[in-house]
Formats: structure tokens, C-alpha cells, sequence
């Protein structure tokens, strides 16, 4: 019998501590899912996330948070997580054209599987993960064809989809979304954007360097939606 029967419907959440996944976090608790927060320490430089998703979880009422250890080190080839530069100043073309070094390889591959063990555990059938296939910085694991082909694979690998108990989604309400479309409903939805942070490169106090990929286009989403970021990243 499923973890979870006879509660509300349940959900796995991941949290990286940034505007998109607290907005994603905020829109699952909205449609009225007992939303499960899952974190990662996966040896990441800009680790200062971390405190910020743990400010987010309880900020948005989470049912619990849950931090887990894999360390993506060990491959590196990533600006995140080895001992690259991470780019500063990019154009925005420059931004959304090729794959960058910020990239963690698998990262979302190896995060939403180990997000498909929890929802088995805790009985739940959705998965929240606050991709989106329009401001991004070209990742390949944040196309809708990553997540329709992951939901396919883990209705086949699990216990829960094999029996037909549960059938998984992933859901990325973000997907199709600017940045600035995200900001506005963010704050519709009563984020704190001052409890969040987005940095690749922060300083040793956490400040935000404001000039990687993602402090740009954090600080384009926040112009376009005609607002102050109160993190002033």
C-alpha cells in the first residue's frame, strides 16, 4: 500500500535555492500538493544555494526538506562543480547559443532519478522541477524531450509503474515561460525573491558576482517584468 494513502496528494519538489525551482515550489503548493522538498549537495562551488533552498522550504511551507549528498565532483568538466572559470559578461546571444561550461553533465538526469526513489517511498505520482526551455543557458536536460523521455523510463523502472499503482509525472510548469513571465508569477504566488540566490560565482560572503549567465538573466527577467530584484543579483 502506497506510503501515503489515505493523506493528501504528495509531491517531490526539487529546490536548488534559485527564483525557478521557489516559484515551481510555490506553484505545486498552490494546486494543492503536499510538496516534499529535495536539495542537493552534489560538491557544487556556489554551495551558499543551499542555505538559500533551506530558506525557501520554510519560507513556502514545505512538508519537508531533504538535502542529499552525491558528489558530481568526481567527473568534474563542469565550471560548477571543477576548477573552470565560470564565464562573466556573456551577450545574451552569445548565452543562447551552445552548450556552456556551466553545464554539470547528467546533472537533471542523475537529480530527477534519485527525486523518482523519494516519490516511490513517500507514494507520490508527481515530480516538480523548475526547468524551462526559453531563458535558459542551454542545457540539455532542460528540453521537454529530456522530461518526456525520463517520466517514459521511470514508469518502466518502477516498482509503482510496473504495478500500475502509480503512474509518475513530471512536471515542469515553468517550461514554456520566460524569465520575466516566471518573476511575475512568482511574485503572484508569494515567493520571496530576497531569500533566493542564482549565482554561479558568488564572493566568499555569498554576494552575487551579477555577471555570470544566470545573474544576467535574472536581473533581464526582473527588468522585463518591470521589477526590483530584492536580492539585487
Amino acid at each position: 500500500m502506497p506510503a501515503n494513502a489515505g493523506n493528501p496528494k504528495r509531491a517531490v519538489c526539487l529546490l536548488s535555492g534559485g527564483l525557478d525551482s521557489a516559484t515551481t515550489l510555490a506553484y505545486a503548493l498552490r494546486e494543492g500538493f503536499e510538496t516534499y522538498a529535495l536539495s542537493f549537495d552534489y560538491g557544487q562551488r556556489h554551495r551558499i544555494e543551499l542555505e538559500a533552498a533551506a530558506r525557501v522550504a520554510v519560507s513556502l511551507g514545505a512538508a519537508e526538506h531533504r538535502v542529499v549528498a552525491v558528489d558530481l565532483r568526481g567527473f568534474g568538466a563542469s565550471a560548477l562543480t571543477d576548477e573552470i572559470d565560470v564565464p562573466k559578461g556573456r551577450a545574451a546571444g552569445e548565452i543562447a547559443e551552445g552548450i556552456p561550461i556551466t553545464y554539470v553533465p547528467a546533472r537533471n538526469t542523475v537529480f530527477l532519478a534519485l527525486a523518482t526513489a523519494w516519490a516511490e517511498v513517500l507514494g507520490a505520482a508527481d515530480i516538480f522541477i523548475g526547468v524551462n526551455a526559453l531563458d535558459y543557458s542551454g542545457y540539455p536536460d532542460c528540453r521537454p524531450e529530456f522530461l518526456h523521455a525520463f517520466e517514459a523510463m521511470a514508469n518502466l523502472a518502477t516498482r509503482a509503474g510496473v504495478e500500475g499503482a502509480t503512474k509518475l509525472r513530471i512536471q515542469a510548469p515553468l517550461l514554456h515561460l520566460s524569465k520575466a513571465k516566471i518573476v511575475k508569477l512568482g511574485r503572484e504566488l508569494g515567493v520571496n525573491f530576497a531569500l533566493t540566490h542564482s549565482c554561479y560565482d558568488p564572493d566568499p560572503n555569498g554576494r552575487a558576482c551579477g555577471l555570470c549567465d544566470s545573474c544576467l538573466l535574472r536581473r533581464k527577467g526582473f527588468a522585463d517584468a518591470g521589477m526590483v530584484d530584492p536580492a539585487v543579483c
